[in-house]
């Protein structure tokens, strides 16, 4: 009998097992529950959302990660994904988006112009969306491709699964939203 070595086994999480049983904590059983249940908002404006629209296709599929449904509504959201250039005049649009979303929530970058303006350094363009709200994770790109815009989804699903339950009423977290101007 020959070995293969292309088969990878992770090792269990941290948890006590037995025969027939498996237990671990509830913040760790939390964590995998949102890591696989992200409900993306989409707030595209420009190319980038063209891309979003090829990660959500067949060929890429984002729903192999948990995000297959889109939410439209930001009270039913838990995502932000902000892609494209987002004018001074949207900037409190994005923030009333975002203040809607029950918590926890995490917000996406998508591209060069919702991470820094990208080309258009003019009167009329935010210079980055984390000049309103706080941003999770930055996808680079003009456009990025839909691979990119996967793993900027995986870190955000890195953050959700590892999150502290408590983090969220935290003095850090509550003095972050305050420098935002969000109660």
């Amino acid at each position: 009998m020959s070995e293969n070595t292309d088969i990878k086994i992770v090792d269990a999480p941290d948890g006590l097992q037995g025969a027939g049983f498996f237990a671990t904590s509830l913040e760790k059983v939390i964590g995998l529950a949102r890591k696989h249940s992200l409900w993306p908002l989409p707030f595209a404006t420009s190319c980038c959302g063209i891309e979003y629209m090829a990660t959500m296709g067949s060929n890429y599929d984002i729903s192999r990660f948990g995000s297959e449904r889109p939410s439209f509504s930001p009270r039913q959201a838990d995502l932000l994904m902000v892609m494209g250039t987002i004018a001074k005049k949207m900037a409190p649009v994005v923030k009333q988006v975002y203040e809607q979303m029950a918590e926890p929530r995490w917000v996406i970058a998508v591209g060069a112009c919702a991470s820094s303006g990208g080309i258009f350094d003019t009167y009329s363009v935010l210079q980055g969306i984390d000049r309103v709200v706080p941003v999770d994770v930055y996808v680079p790109g003009c456009p990025p491709r839909p691979e990119q815009i996967l793993d900027g989804l995986m870190r955000v699903q890195d953050l959700a699964e590892n999150e502290s339950l408590n983090r969220r009423n935290s003095p850090e977290y509550q003095a972050l939203l305050a420098s935002y101007n969000i109660k």
